[in-house]
């Protein structure tokens, strides 16, 4: 599973973050800089939770084949 994510449109309220701070990484300013994540086995509930947490709609989910 993979979060994608519309980095230019991040708002900096750190929500994602806040939810799953181990997978969203953000800068300096408190924006998500990264427009791919990884997201390890067995934090793909967390993962979900953290982008539905996401008031601008920017992250989703990318599930494996």
């Amino acid at each position: 599973m993979k979060i994608k994510a519309k980095t230019e449109s991040c708002a900096g309220h750190a929500r994602c973050a806040a939810v799953a701070p181990e997978l969203f990484e953000l800068n300096d300013e408190g924006y998500l800089e990264t427009p791919e994540i990884n997201v390890p086995a067995g934090r793909e509930a967390l993962a979900r939770r953290a982008v539905r947490a996401c008031p601008e709609r920017i992250l989703s989910i990318e599930e494996d084949e």
